[in-house]
Parts: structure tokens; sequence; C-alpha cells
């Protein structure tokens, strides 16, 4: 499974690499919102959450299918800018109807959804199916997307003003820490892009991203399969030192592409477990079918219906590679009602190695 963003034609000055306040904050929210995903942060989260004041927390959870499983794509800009207030400055210039479909994208929990044809704030059709898809999600997603969709501009106000709070609660204090290692990374990426040309840049970004054979696309080892196009404007490289071990790309149309890719080092390995257990979880993880699962589930729990649903596959087919993935202890199905939600033992994961973790949650 790889993404392709066709480069044919784009000049080399058209590949920056930048450095983003906002791209980073974004990558801090998500260590709050997922922290087994960032064992090395992990004690910064829980010293952030336990210092938060009560009414920010509340929005930032409110808020964080913007950040949780993917990024909404105004919060990865492809103009990387001095402060973060620049940054959120450019975010209010989006339309709303840019910016709504970009925020229901990752409130639905899918980057397959697609609105098509008239924004959902003025097509009753296309609102309908995204209130659908959120609820599908849970009551804080439709939550969240009824108020969008009533109120967009109010919303959109909320949003900042959050982002603006988080500064002076916590990201003030982490970006003083980082901006000159993500700087010296930025330097280092573009002398390498104009001195050896865009196949040594890309392998210095990260073992998933490469350069296609003959030269007309960036190729990246992603969750799912797709082609989209930089020519006319070309791709925005941001380096993350909270974002590893994630590779993000927003390249939604009408987007310039933009990858955020780890600059931050290995954390410390996990606690060793036993030759019996690492044999069952590489076996269970050496099938094609069970690693796809694994890399949708940690991304949020999903019913073996939805798995099916998305993958292609039937239910019996689904179950039988769940069973082989709970045995091995990489998942745990939780009881909701009529349904059993599967989710991704994140840190069981991390315990077979960084590579394998980052692999799966590229």
């Amino acid at each position: 499974m790889v993404l392709r963003i066709d480069i044919g034609g784009v000049p080399v000055e058209g590949l920056r690499f930048g450095v983003s306040p906002l791209a980073e904050l974004t990558a801090m929210l998500h260590v709050l919102a997922e922290p087994a995903h960032h064992p090395l942060f992990a004690g910064w989260a829980g010293e952030v959450w336990a210092g938060l004041r009560p009414e920010l927390a509340e929005r930032l959870r409110e808020a964080e299918f913007l950040w949780r499983s993917s990024r909404a794509d105004f919060l990865v800009p492809a103009r990387a800018r001095g402060s973060l207030a620049e940054e959120l400055d450019d975010v209010d210039r989006i339309g709303d109807e840019a910016y709504v479909a970009a925020a229901l994208v990752t409130t639905c929990g899918n980057d397959r959804v697609r609105f098509g044809g008239r924004s959902p704030l003025v097509d009753a059709g296309a609102r309908e199916r995204a209130l659908g898809l959120a609820q599908a999600r849970g009551g804080l997603q439709e939550a969240f997307a009824e108020r969008l969709l009533a109120d967009p501009v109010g919303v959109r106000a909320r949003v900042r003003r959050t982002l603006e709070e988080c500064a002076g609660a916590f990201f003030d204090a982490a970006w003083e820490g980082v901006v000159v290692r993500l700087a010296g990374d930025a330097r280092v990426k573009g002398d390498l892009l104009r001195r050896r040309g865009v196949g040594a840049a890309l392998a210095g970004v990260s073992g998933a991203v490469s350069l296609a054979p003959g030269g007309g696309a960036i190729v990246v080892d992603k969750l799912q399969d797709g082609v989209v196009s930089a020519r006319g404007g070309g791709v925005t490289f941001l380096p993350s030192v909270f974002g590893r071990p994630h590779v993000v790309v927003v390249h939604a149309v009408g987007w310039r592409p933009v990858v955020q890719y780890p600059v931050a080092e290995v954390g410390p390995p996990g606690e060793g477990v036993s030759l019996e257990v690492v044999t069952r979880r590489l076996e269970a993880l050496a099938h094609p079918v069970r690693l796809r699962l694994l890399r949708t589930l940690v991304r949020g729990g999903h019913t073996t219906g939805e798995l099916a649903g998305a993958w292609g596959l039937s239910a019996p087919e689904v179950s039988r590679h769940l069973a082989v993935l709970r045995r091995a202890g990489l998942v745990t199905g939780r009881r909701e009602g009529r349904y059993v939600r599967y989710v991704a033992n994140v840190g069981d994961v991390a315990a077979l190695g960084g590579d394998v973790l980052a692999a799966v949650l590229r």
C-alpha cells in the first residue's frame, strides 16, 4: 500500500523544506490524544494533561477528531510561517466549504470519505451522509459534526481560540525546546536536495519515503493506496520532533501536498517478552491482510463489519484474522451493545521494536 505524489515537471525548487509551528502543535495534540503511540513522550503528555485547565482540556477532547487518527488538512500548512499566529491567520483565510470538508473527513474517521459535488453546508444529501458517517463513529463525533455544519463560523473561532490557548498552556515551552532542531533538520535536508538531488533528500527524510524509478513520483508507505498530483505547485516537507514515528501526508484535492516526517530519535526499547510470544506475534504480522487490519486498528476501534467494508473482505474472513491477532495479544475486543469493537494493543506492538511500530503507525 503506497501513496504516490506525482512530481513530473515539478522543478527542484518546488520541493520545499520548512518549519511549521502549527504542524508541530498538531503533532503535540496527537500525542496528547494517543500517548500510547509515542512512548517517548508519555510522561510529557501526562504532565500536560495534569496541568491543563478543565475547560481547555474539555475543548481539546471535543475537537480531537481533527488530529487524533489523521490530521485535518488546514492543520499541516503548506506554507510554513515564522509564528503560530501567522499560520492561524492563514487558516482563517480558508473558505468555509474547504474548512468544513477537511474537518468532516477527520471527524468521520476515514480518509477515504469524499463528499463530491456540492458542499454539506448547502446540500441536504451531503449533509445527511456526513452526519450519518459521524454518528457511526460515536456520539462525540456526531455532536461535533452537527455543531460544525450548523455554525461553521462559531466552531472555527472556537478551534482557533483553543489552539491559541494551547500556546501558553504547553506549546510555547515545548516549541522553544525543539525549534532549533527542526530548523537544523530542514536546512540539512534542503542542502541535500540542492547538492545531491531529490532521491538523496527523500532517503534522508524517512525509510517510508522514496523516489519512484524514473523520478516522476514520490512514493510514501501509507495505509491507503492513492495518487495525488503536485504539478503546478510542488511539495512541502516539514520535520517533526513530536510526530515520530508517523509520516503524515496531507494530499486532498485542491491542497498542496505536505509531508510531515519524524526527526526525533527512537525512544528506549520496551520491556522484554518471551521468544514464544515474539514468534507468535511475528507470525501474526506475516500475513498481509492481518498487517493491514492492524494498521487500521491502531488509528481507532473498528467492528468486524466496518473492517470488512473498508477492505472489501467478508466478515468471516476478517473474524478469522482478528482471532489470530487476538491470540498474539496484538488486538483486544470490547463489547459495545450489540457490537464488538476491536482496538490495537499499541504497547505490545511497540514491544516488538521501533521499526515494527513505525511501520504500523505510518
